[in-house]
């Protein structure tokens, strides 16, 4: 099924979002719906839950209003993903896997839902990697690991972490085609790595990033 492809309302993923309309971008909920991912207001879900045939698969939740996150079943165990403008390492809690910066957009958010709850993660085509990188923010420098590249953006592990939306320099080398340098966002945490979009990426990195990608999944 292509992205955009109307799901139909039982095979859904219940996603129960305790947070502000403002906390998303226009319409992104709305489009997610139609992907396959329901994002619900708690209230909606405590309103129709005795009726409802499944559990939520995760809670999407405002690090602001981390304390309304009900203590009871089935939350007490469901997986989160952070909502926020500030560093989620401060909100210590074993069910946080992830953050993302508000608002959260349709492409990015989308992403993340894959990466926590699909077994084949769909979006931009990716394959596993061990790159590594040489990253480059205010002044100074740093090393850190590629651990999957596609044409938009990659996982870095890094031992220095990131606040979400700082915008770096990162370059890695990919073989037969050399070193590879462009900018990149960290738009979201997949804890406890980062996941970067890149920006303004030249044409001939972008070409031999998608060849490189092509040519892994070719030999898979």
């Amino acid at each position: 099924m292509e992205p955009g492809a109307e799901v139909a309302a039982e095979k859904r993923r219940l996603i129960v979002s305790i947070a502000r309309p403002s906390a998303f971008v226009p319409l992104s909920r709305a489009i997610l719906g139609r992907m396959g991912y329901a994002i619900v207001p708690l209230d909606e879900w405590q309103a129709y839950a005795p009726q409802a045939k499944h559990e939520p698969a995760l809670c999407l939740v405002d690090d602001r209003l981390f304390s309304a996150l009900p203590a009871s079943a089935p939350f007490d165990r469901l997986p989160i993903l952070l909502l926020t403008g500030r560093d989620p390492a401060r909100i210590d809690d074993r069910r946080v896997l992830g953050a993302i910066s508000q608002p959260a957009g349709l492409h990015e958010l989308f992403r993340l839902l894959q990466q926590l709850l699909e077994p084949l993660p769909r979006g931009s085509l990716r394959v596993p990697t061990n790159l590594p990188a040489r990253m480059r923010a205010t002044g100074r420098e740093w090393n850190g690991s590629v651990l999957s590249l596609s044409e938009n953006g990659c996982l870095l592990r890094t031992p220095d972490p990131l606040l979400l939306g700082t915008a770096l320099e990162i370059s890695f080398e990919l073989p037969r085609s050399g070193r590879i340098e462009t900018r990149a966002e960290a738009s979201y945490q997949l804890i406890p790595d980062f996941g970067l979009v890149f920006q303004s990426t030249p044409a001939a990195a972008r070409n031999a990033i998608r060849h490189f990608v092509e040519e892994h999944l070719a030999a898979a």
